[in-house]
């Protein structure tokens, strides 16, 4: 480890082989989903989490669900920590503690593949037959009301039924993170793909009940991970770049050759 790395390692809380309980959604990647080949829990909440622990000496005890529900469960106590990609607001800080913010997205739309109806966030917005799609109860469905009328809004249950309505046509985009639409991408790269344009950007954290002795030790944590670029290696492994849409356009390219 680099010395500043090594002296954060050192300076970190030692929590005793303490049991975390995690709430995950295991349906929102890249942060949380079930691997279809293998069964298994993965993303980058998970890898996260179990560096974090690895840290800290505690153990994490992943439980599963739903996403509407899961920051008043927190708040109740039922959990330690909730690990979903979760937008910090002044809102949901009245309910909650969140630690630092470990990175920021931005709000884009998905489309289909193909789409050429509307090529920006604007078009969309202008075209009053168009419907949004997103996740009930998410910052993006409350982003998606200040952009269109609530009767163009349709929520669901989870982002992945949204995105399924995208590519069945029910909806004509959904507004999602960045982040995540990307994850979304890589699983149906044939069908859907990113609109880069930011509509908004949102810094990312964990929840925790309000008083959670767990904020610093965790804050602790991800501080000495940024310090010896592990936490850059994870967002490396798990959050794909938002790469421009050119739109078809033709590029002309110089060659010379005879090389």
């Amino acid at each position: 480890l680099l010395p500043l790395a090594a002296a954060a390692q050192d300076a970190l809380p030692d929590l005793g082989g303490r049991t975390v309980t995690v709430a995950v959604e295991n349906a929102y990647p890249p942060f949380n989903l079930i691997d279809e080949t293998t069964g298994e829990a993965v993303g980058w909440d998970y890898d996260a989490i179990n560096e974090i622990c690895a840290r800290l000496n505690c153990v994490p005890e992943y439980i599963q669900t739903s996403w509407d529900g899961m920051l008043l469960a927190v708040s109740n106590g039922e959990f330690d920590v909730a690990a979903d990609g979760i937008t910090i607001t002044a809102e949901r800080a009245e309910s909650v503690d969140f630690s630092m913010g470990y990175i920021a997205v931005e709000q884009v739309l998905l489309v289909r593949l193909g789409e050429e109806r509307f090529a920006s966030v604007q078009e969309f917005v202008d075209s009053p037959d168009f419907v949004i799609g997103t996740q009930i109860g998410t910052t993006n469905y409350n982003t998606a009301t200040q952009l269109v009328d609530e009767s163009r809004i349709q929520a669901f249950d989870q982002f992945g039924v949204a995105v399924q309505a995208l590519i069945n046509g029910d909806v004509d985009a959904v507004i999602i993170d960045s982040t995540a639409g990307q994850g979304y991408v890589g699983e149906n790269s044939d069908q859907v793909k990113v609109i880069s344009e930011s509509i908004q950007s949102d810094e990312l954290g964990f929840a925790f009940p309000n008083g959670s002795d767990l904020v610093e030790p965790f804050n602790a944590a991800l501080r000495s991970m940024m310090a010896d670029d592990t936490l850059a290696l994870i967002n490396a492994r798990w959050f794909a770049p938002v790469l421009p849409d050119l739109g078809g356009r033709t590029v002309t390219v110089a060659v010379e050759n005879a090389y």
